[in-house]
């Protein structure tokens, strides 16, 4: 890979990383959003305090976690505490700011499947389930969601529902904090506030507007203002390919 080129994950992670500008505090899992998060510290928002569902407030880890109870998420940490006290006295009290999220399935309403694929009763996959991700989605003050875009992980309807979006039935808008951005390999979106609809807010470079609907379920939303997502930076890269990830396990 020569240095002007990039990975499609590469540009999700740092279109993500970029979101976290000005954000004081991130609830986040091991992968690709520990990366983003990671690349956030290092770049637009050096004061970000990273708080990880182990119990880990304030954590800067020495290498890339294997797993959300790798010892390495100790590594310089503020705090190290139960997930009890963490989601009572911080999640559940409003003290963080922003809930970053991954996903297997989303709909144009945001919610969340990260459970199964196909019937509960007898799945097709069986996925890890929703951990703290439920309960993130409803008292984290903003969720970001970084995941790849398909037909298969941006659906019409998912089969079910792991994390609670804008609307779901006849819930109505407004119960549960619902995403506020939701990123992918293509491009960004936000969500409109009246309707709780995902709305196409930048494609990526090279990425055109053919290929994003192939890749997705539903008649997708376009907004007014659409506009190009910047490349990724070299410093981004850098940051990425040698202190993140060097060996390349979420990012190629």
């Amino acid at each position: 890979m020569d240095d002007g080129a990039y990975t499609a994950t590469e540009m999700m992670i740092v279109a993500s990383a970029r979101l976290l500008e000005g954000e004081r505090v991130c609830f986040v899992g091991v992968g690709p959003p520990n990366i983003a998060c990671n690349l956030a510290k290092r770049t637009v928002s050096p004061d970000l305090e990273l708080v990880y569902e182990s119990g880990v407030f304030g954590a800067v880890p020495a290498r890339l976690p294997l797993s959300i109870g790798d010892p390495t998420l100790v590594t310089g940490s503020l705090q190290a505490t139960s997930m009890f006290e963490l989601f009572a006295y911080y999640l559940q009290a409003g003290l963080i700011d922003v809930g970053f999220l991954g996903a297997s399935q989303i709909d144009r309403f945001g919610n969340i499947n990260t459970t199964v694929i196909g019937d509960y009763a007898h799945p097709k996959v069986r996925l890890p389930g929703s951990g703290g991700a439920c309960e993130i989605a409803i008292n984290a003050r903003k969720v970001f969601v970084i995941m790849p875009q398909s037909k298969r992980s941006f659906v019409e309807r998912i089969d079910f529902t792991t994390s609670p979006g804008h609307l779901s039935g006849e819930r109505p808008i407004g119960w549960g904090a619902g995403p506020s951005a939701v990123v992918t390999g293509l491009g960004t979106y936000r969500f409109d506030d009246a309707t709780g609809e995902m709305v196409l807010a930048t494609t990526h470079p090279g990425v055109s507007m053919i290929e994003i609907r192939d890749n997705t379920a539903w008649d997708l939303r376009i907004a007014d203002d659409l506009a190009e997502t910047p490349p990724p930076s070299q410093e981004e890269l850098r940051l990425i390919r040698e202190e993140l990830d060097p060996q390349g396990a979420h990012t190629r």
